[in-house]
This record gives structure tokens, C-alpha cells and sequence, in this order.
């Protein structure tokens, strides 16, 4: 039996995502110079990811390529996921300039090592702030 191309892709999981939607239509498809491009990211770009498929369901294959295309497919699920509240955006902020102070970095993938002048300074004037901070809110707590 011949194959055609269905359709052509620049990044191989597009071209797996198209090839399990048709699946589920009960078109079979198979993606080609998956291999190849997986071992060199790059040659993704240059060759591209076909979606071969049989002669006799190109046509509706591509029908349902475009037809998903347009969004006729598309459900409205919302997101599941609540925004971070007020509190631990707070947190994380303040950890993160703590780290970036500090010259923390990424620390689980780096080896350990001693601060630089540069990272004392930071985690100095940091202190400062916050000292500063805390006294100013003390004195007004009390002044009131």
C-alpha cells in the first residue's frame, strides 16, 4: 500500500499530537524522521516531521487536520489550577531576592562554593532593608 504525506510539521511532538488525533478518528498514520530528528533537535527545522498516511484517507485526513485547525475540535475546559495566593507570592519573591543576594543561583545544580565580595554585599544590604524595615513598622505599631 502507497503513503502520502498528510501533513508536515517543524517539531516532532506537534507531528505525534496530529498523528494520536487522527488515530482516534480511526486514521492510521505513522510520523516519519522521528528518529533522526530526536537525536539532532536541529534537524527538526531543516527536514521537517512528516505525517504519512494511505492513499485512500489522505483526503479526509487532511480535512480533519484543517477542521482542527480552525478550532472546531476545541473544548472550553477552563483551567483547574488556582492562582498562587497573595501570601506565597510574597514568600517566594522574598526568597528569590534572598537567593539572588546571597549568589545562590540554581544551587542544585551547581557545586557548592564560597560567596564573593559581590554576593556579601547583596546579602548585607538586604539585612539592612529589612532591619530597617521591621524598626520603622516597630516604631509605628508603638507610636500609635
Amino acid at each position: 500500500m502507497s503513503l502520502v504525506e498528510i501533513a508536515r510539521y517543524q517539531d516532532v511532538y506537534e507531528a505525534d499530537l496530529a498523528a494520536a488525533f487522527l488515530a482516534s478518528h480511526d486514521i492510521e498514520v505513522s510520523v516519519t524522521e522521528r528518529f533522526q530528528t530526536t537525536v539532532d533537535p536541529l534537524m527538526q527545522r531543516a527536514l521537517g516531521i512528516r505525517l504519512m498516511g494511505r492513499t485512500d484517507q489522505a483526503a479526509q485526513a487532511r480535512d480533519l487536520l484543517a477542521r482542527a485547525g480552525a478550532g472546531e475540535f476545541a473544548t472550553d475546559e477552563g483551567d483547574d489550577l488556582d492562582g498562587p495566593d497573595s501570601t506565597v507570592r510574597a514568600a517566594s519573591r522574598g526568597l528569590a531576592l534572598f537567593a539572588f543576594a546571597a549568589g545562590a543561583g540554581f544551587v542544585g545544580t551547581s557545586m557548592p562554593r564560597r560567596f564573593g565580595a559581590l554576593q556579601w554585599a547583596g546579602l548585607a544590604i538586604l539585612g539592612a532593608v529589612v532591619l530597617l524595615s521591621l524598626i520603622l513598622w516597630l516604631v509605628g505599631v508603638f507610636s500609635a
